[in-house]
């Protein structure tokens, strides 16, 4: 053997057993052939049965013949490791070489050196199976006896991390280290194989340990790899290695079981599957790089636990390592370290070191994030770091409050005296270094109210007083700076004082500035402060009557007496009524001529307005009652002298042609009294005459003759109400008495009596027609009765529907003469209305036409 450098070792100790194969004349097997060649004391079957089964060796095609020295050192070397339990501590390595010809003189023959221990780590101290690559230790030939001794500390090879960086920094595919490092974690936890294909075995060696490096110690005593193997698809290692010349022949099934990393070709997988802790612990790991990663894993060891096995479980100790070594974290590690650490109780004292980095080295944490790290500080009792974090944890809430950010929350009371002195010059830092605009400066304020801050008195009369001038310079504050000014205002009473002094301030030396008060909301400002101050008041009031619409009266009456004056001048009222019509409304005229004294009824200006409410444009049947208690009001002794001429004019017309709606026998007389011009000219009779002139009207009997003449010559409008009531009667189901008689037979005969426009005839014809077709006969004779002496045509034309819906089925002959509507004879010449007696239309159906034939029997009847 060649193995001069390894050191005898007693087997009681961690040791390594050797084993040599290959095929030979002299063996444990007593015959020539592939056999073990020699071994150590205490080798086990099993031992050899493994050694046997990673120990064969398939050479490229083009090497099959090698034969010489030359040759055989070009052939792939096949460094093979293997655990042989979950933890890696019992483990066989091997160094796989071609050795071309055999005792007999045949192609094929390779020599396999192998050292196994039970406690690999121990008896290679601390190196791992790939370290053994181009070591010494390995034999190159066969033994002259069958027994050779044990080994412990087996002299390196050339690997190590300073010369894998170098292959990696020289190396053009270096990129795809991630990637495989990637692959090697996946196939570690999900039993998958990874090949890599270079053009030497000596740069797959360089691969392989560049992995075995950057993976935790643990995982890779756990990695099996071999350097060479030419049939990849016949192995279940980890890690696989092979030359271009090899056969990648995987079948459909395999293809997912190997991810092939071809560094000749430039052929790489698109992706390496795996979890988001994977790629976020390889991410780490190759920013750290092999050359610095060993001592990384020796300070990991101060934060692992030891039972670490997922890729998972190793992300946070590893940044806590690298963190604590001066490496830059990812956001991805300073995840993994934050949902770590409070559950880490086996850290002690660490786990506020770890907190105090990634509180000093990551400012942008959010306060759920802050927050954890002041708990995880607290219960490692290092008080210096929970203050330091509670300090910053303040200055951002202070400062999301300031901001009103979305993840804003309201301030908590500060009793700790150190933490409150803290707050209070971070208050006032921020106060006068980053609160450029009034909102800010307002939700500090709040922010201090909040958390029982104790500022300076003069600070906070200073702001107050500059958010008020603020908000007094702004035409339109937003809602939410309404709402937060009076949520301080509230708080503060100190706010309420200087908004007060500010608005003097502005009114008295900035005229025109009337509607200062409509800037701010309702509960900014309430009497009580402004008590003193009459000038301050009056513009408050007219402010709070545009908000208040309703209650402009009763603010009117209040600055009427601040001013010490009984009647408003026209200034006021235009203030206080801004609306386009300028007017009172009539229940507002009613309350201020109830208010204001008699005397005060004679002023012009008190007069225009009250002669505009009493002629102000009526739209509600309650509208008109509010200007008839008006009128009845200015119609009082005492008051009515003292009212101007034109006022009196309108209240009289008004109030007479309310009495007469009252008093009156006749309607007939009753529509005449609305024929006056005021009627048509000024708004209250005019709703007198929209609203109940037509109701009562249809309350009083009518003068049928006179009525008729009246219709033609009444405005349009008025026309259509009364026409429109009376077909209500008409065709409604109650009795018809006398006075509905009168209306029917006045409206029934207006056609021959006045010009109707068409639109009224047809509602003529309608309420004929109806009465013929529907109404009992008896009151079918009386409306015949009714409309004859003024009338005769349309009262034969109604004797004719009674007689045809009396006789039964027979027809009645053609016998009387027509009549033209309108003129009293003749010819009907409309064809727009329903069917006559029996009929089903057409002209025979007119009034003045008689029926052709009998109706059915009781047809119509009631």
């Amino acid at each position: 053997m060649t193995g001069d450098a390894a050191r005898q070792q007693p087997e009681a100790g961690p040791h390594f057993q050797q084993l040599y194969y290959t095929s030979c004349e002299q063996g444990l097997s007593g015959f020539s052939g592939f056999q073990f060649n020699a071994v150590s004391e205490g080798v086990t079957a099993d031992t050899r049965q493994a050694v046997e089964a990673l120990a064969g060796y398939e050479p490229p095609r083009s090497m099959a013949e090698s034969d010489t020295p030359e040759q055989l050192d070009r052939c792939p070397v096949n460094l093979c490791y293997r655990p042989h339990d979950p933890r890696g501590r019992s483990g066989t390595v091997l160094c796989v070489r071609y050795a071309g010809r055999d005792s007999a003189r045949r192609f094929g023959n390779y020599f396999a050196h192998a050292l196994h221990s039970e406690d690999f780590p121990a008896a290679g101290r601390g190196l791992l199976g790939i370290e053994l690559w181009g070591s010494p230790v390995w034999a190159g030939g066969t033994s002259p006896t069958t027994r050779i001794p044990v080994l412990t500390a087996p002299p390196r090879g050339p690997l190590d991390p300073r010369t894998v960086r170098g292959f990696l920094d020289a190396h053009p595919h270096a990129e795809q280290l991630p990637h495989l490092l990637a692959a090697a974690f996946a196939a570690l936890t999900e039993h998958g194989s990874v090949v890599v294909v270079d053009g030497t075995t000596e740069r797959i060696a360089h691969w392989f340990a560049a992995v075995c490096y950057l993976l935790p110690p643990p995982l890779a005593r756990r990695l099996s790899l071999a350097t060479y193997v030419f049939r990849p698809a016949r192995s279940r290692l980890h890690l696989i290695g092979t030359v271009p010349e090899a056969q990648l022949d995987f079948g459909p099934d395999e293809e997912d079981a190997y991810t092939v990393f071809d560094f000749c070709r430039g052929r790489f997988p698109d992706a390496v599957p795996a979890a988001p802790d994977v790629h976020a612990l390889v991410a780490l790991l190759t920013r750290i790089g092999v050359g610095a990663v060993r001592p990384v894993w020796a300070w990991t060891k101060d934060f692992a636990h030891g039972g670490e096995e997922s890729p998972g479980d190793w992300h946070a100790p590893v940044a806590a390592a690298a963190s604590s070594g001066g490496v830059a974290l990812a956001a991805a590690d300073v995840d993994a370290l934050l949902d770590w650490l409070p559950a880490a109780e086996h850290l002690g004292p660490l786990g506020a070191q770890i907190a105090a980095d990634l509180h000093r080295r990551h400012r942008n944490l959010d306060d759920s994030r802050l927050r954890l790290l002041s708990g995880v500080a607290r219960a490692a009792d290092d008080t210096a770091l929970h203050q330091e974090i509670e300090g910053r944890l303040l200055e951002s809430r202070m400062r999301a409050h300031m901001t009103g950010a979305a993840d804003a929350t309201e301030p908590a009371p500060l009793t700790d005296p150190d933490l409150r002195a803290r707050a209070t010059a971070l208050w006032e830092r921020l106060l006068r270094d980053e609160a450029a605009t009034t909102r800010r400066r307002v939700r500090l304020l709040l922010w201090a109210h909040g958390a029982r801050l104790a500022p300076e008195a003069d600070i906070v009369e200073r702001e107050t007083l500059t958010a008020a001038r603020a908000l007094l310079g702004t035409s339109a504050p937003g809602a939410a700076l309404r709402r937060e000014v009076e949520l301080l205002v509230a708080a503060e009473p100190r706010m309420r004082g200087a908004l007060a002094a500010a608005v003097r301030e502005v009114l008295e030396g900035r005229p025109g500035q009337e509607q200062l008060f409509s800037q701010f909301p309702a509960a900014l400002l309430q009497e009580r402060d402004l008590r003193g101050s009459p000038l301050l008041l009056e513009h408050y009031w007219r402010a709070r009557a545009e908000r208040e619409p309703a209650r402009t009266v009763e603010l009117m009456f209040r600055i009427l007496r601040v001013r010490g004056r009984p009647v408003p001048d026209e200034t006021l009222l235009r203030a206080l009524w801004r609306h386009p019509a300028r007017t009172w409304t009539h229940r507002e005229a009613g309350e201020i001529a109830r208010g204001l004294p008699s005397e005060a009824l004679a002023d012009p200006v008190v007069g225009r307005w009250l002669d505009r409410a009493v002629n102000r444009r009526i739209e509600t049947a309650a509208e008109l009652d509010h200007c008839l208690e008006l009128c009845g009001r200015l119609a009082a002794p005492g008051r009515w002298a003292l009212l101007p001429a034109d006022v009196r004019a309108r209240v009289r017309t008004t109030l007479d042609l309310a009495a007469a709606l009252r008093g009156a026998r006749e309607a007939t007389g009753l529509a005449r009294l609305f024929a006056v011009p005021e009627a048509d000219r000024w708004a209250a009779p005019q709703a007198l005459k929209r609203y109940r002139l037509v109701p009562a009207m249809l309350r009083l009997p009518a003068d049928i003759g006179a009525l008729g003449e009246l219709l033609g010559h009444t405005e349009h409008a008025q026309t259509d109400r009364y026409l429109a009531a009376v077909q209500r009667v008409a065709t409604g189901s109650e009795p018809v008495d006398d006075v509905r008689l009168s209306h029917v037979a006045a409206v029934a005969a207006a056609p021959a009596r006045a010009g109707l426009a068409q639109a009224h005839l047809e509602v003529v014809d309608r309420i004929r027609l109806h009465a013929a077709r529907h109404w009992r006969l008896a009151d079918l004779q009386r409306l015949e009765r009714a409309v004859r002496p003024y009338d005769a045509p349309l009262a034969d034309w109604f004797g004719a529907w009674a007689e045809s819906r009396l006789s039964g089925p027979r027809r009645l002959a053609h016998r009387l003469p027509g009549l033209r509507r309108g003129t009293g004879g003749g010819h009907p010449r409309d064809d727009s209305h329903g069917t006559a007696p029996g009929g089903t239309g057409g002209e025979r159906d007119r009034p003045g036409r008689g029926p052709r034939w009998s109706p059915r029997k009781n047809d119509g009847e009631r």
